[in-house]
């Protein structure tokens, strides 16, 4: 930005603090400004105007107010901008572009406004493209599409966002822009957060937008703005994008706060009335489009908090109504060792499964079948009934099929070798291998699949030759010696 004389001579308008109430302040003078318009302080601060009056102007301060009754006040007859470009990757960045990375920073040179409408539906597509996550229990039973706006909901500290980063780095390594927007987070999460993309290597594709609980609240509440715009610039020049915005409903309690402040009417739960349209606008803006001529996408994951389980929040089903679809994150399943804690039965994608191959899709059908006839077992159980030996099969079936959905926080598993390994549990490859055994040869062969390179074109090509689910079975069966002799080996 200029200086404060230098926009004070161009606009030729000065203002007066008359009030200052915490993260507001309240102007005279500057008849012609205008609503969104942002203004500088003598003092060197800024802030964004929000409403007017007849008696004064209203403005969100950026900075923590250590202004005073009495400061001048210019106008800018300039948005809110930031700069975006390449060289912000591998850079963790304020919500008005400023980098907090202690590295070597060049200044990008194109500006945005972080503000704008979505995109109409001309510009948009199908989606028609599989977005794999890594996670077992998402690409299997809840399958996620390049371009859709996924809900990720729980309560806190059971898991959202370690299985966030864990989708970052499957993006990523795949070679996905990945913008993570920390929205009010606290500054131990966030160095963690860079601690992982630093481990992992992911920094040539990532991009952290960072805001704590101690910022002000003008600063939280621009934070996804920020994120959504670097995503849309990346968009535009013809990548992939991953958008994450953690969490949502901490950008509502900070926007509720600003209204309240500024003296607003407030609605249910004393958010303000326009709540749905601010979050509902910025979500709109992710999606699959036709950008000259080609097909790319912003896949957005919100992220929603409950409280004691309980999904029928304000802030909760507003933004599953703006989404295609949620992840829940069940707190029960967490307290009994389940990681990561997904509910399948409760979770739901709207466009995932369209995006599936007809193997996938067979495969998926027959997985979520088979999920929801063992939970029924399972309650059956409860009644202290006499189990048959068909049922027992079933149990035993279900145990193995648990075991290969356990995930941990650190392992990506690819689709392909997840697809092998379901199928050969199916065939009976390991009927009578004790579970513990189980568990440690599904790890080997993953981790060999990752390894060699040899082994990996084979699954690949052994999975991408059936068309169901029952012919990869009988695949896996016949061939079943592919997968045992790399644990020997």
């Amino acid at each position: 930005m200029k200086t404060f004389q230098e926009y004070l001579d161009t606009t030729k308008e000065v203002g007066f603090i008359e009030r200052v109430h915490r993260s507001m302040v309240y102007v005279k003078g500057l008849p012609n400004v205008r609503p969104g318009e942002i203004v500088l302080f003598e003092t060197g601060q800024s802030g964004q105007v929000i409403s007017l009056s007849a008696e004064h102007v209203e403005v969100l301060l950026f900075t923590d107010p250590d202004v005073s009754v009495g400061t001048k006040v210019a106008r800018t007859n300039e948005n809110l901008q930031i700069r975006v470009g390449k060289e912000l990757l591998g850079l963790t960045i304020t919500p008005l572009g400023k980098p907090i990375t202690p590295k070597a920073y060049k200044k990008p040179s194109e500006a945005r406004l972080i503000d704008i409408t979505p995109p109409s539906m001309v510009n948009r597509k199908n989606i028609t493209r599989q977005l794999e996550t890594g996670v077992s229990w998402v690409d299997l039973v809840v399958p996620l599409g390049k371009g859709q706006r996924e809900l990720i909901v729980g309560d806190r500290k059971i898991g959202k966002t370690e299985f966030l980063l864990q989708v970052m780095q499957s993006a990523a390594n795949k070679g996905l822009i990945c913008v993570y927007a920390a929205i009010a987070k606290r500054k131990l999460d966030i160095m963690r957060a860079e601690e992982f993309v630093a481990e992992k290597n992911l920094t040539k594709n990532t991009i952290i937008v960072s805001s704590s609980a101690s910022d002000p609240a003008g600063l939280i509440f621009v934070a996804p703005y920020t994120a959504m715009t670097i995503a849309e610039y990346f968009r535009d020049q013809g990548a992939d994008v991953l958008l994450i915005l953690d969490d949502m409903t901490a950008h509502a309690k900070y926007y509720r706060e600003i209204t309240l402040l500024a003296r607003r009417f407030p609605g249910r739960s004393s958010y303000p009335g326009d709540i749905f349209y601010v979050q509902s606008r910025l979500l709109e803006r992710g999606g699959n489009f036709i950008v000259k001529g080609k097909e790319v996408s912003i896949t957005c994951l919100p992220v929603a908090e409950l409280v004691m389980g309980d999904m029928s929040g304000y802030i909760q089903t507003n933004l599953m109504a703006v989404t295609d679809g949620h992840i829940l994150f069940d707190r029960d399943l967490y307290n009994q060792g389940r990681r990561p804690a997904i509910n399948p039965f409760l979770s739901v994608t709207r466009v995932g499964h369209q995006t599936q191959s007809p193997l996938q899709r067979d495969l998926s059908l027959e997985l979520t079948s088979f999920l929801v006839h063992l939970e029924s077992l399972r309650e059956f159980m409860h009644f202290g009934a006499e189990l048959s030996e068909a049922t027992k099969r079933t149990l035993s079936l279900g145990d193995q099929v648990l075991a290969l959905l356990e995930q941990g926080n650190d392992t990506i598993i690819p689709l392909s070798i997840n697809s092998a390994l379901l199928a050969a549990i199916w065939a009976g490859v390991w009927k009578n291998t004790k579970l513990s055994d189980l568990k440690v040869a599904l790890k080997e062969i993953i981790a060999a699949h990752s390894i060699n390179k040899t082994f990996s074109g084979q699954v690949d090509n052994l999975v991408t030759s059936q068309k169901t689910f029952d012919s990869l079975v009988q695949a896996v069966k016949e061939d079943q010696d592919l997968l045992l002799n790399i644990i020997k080996k």
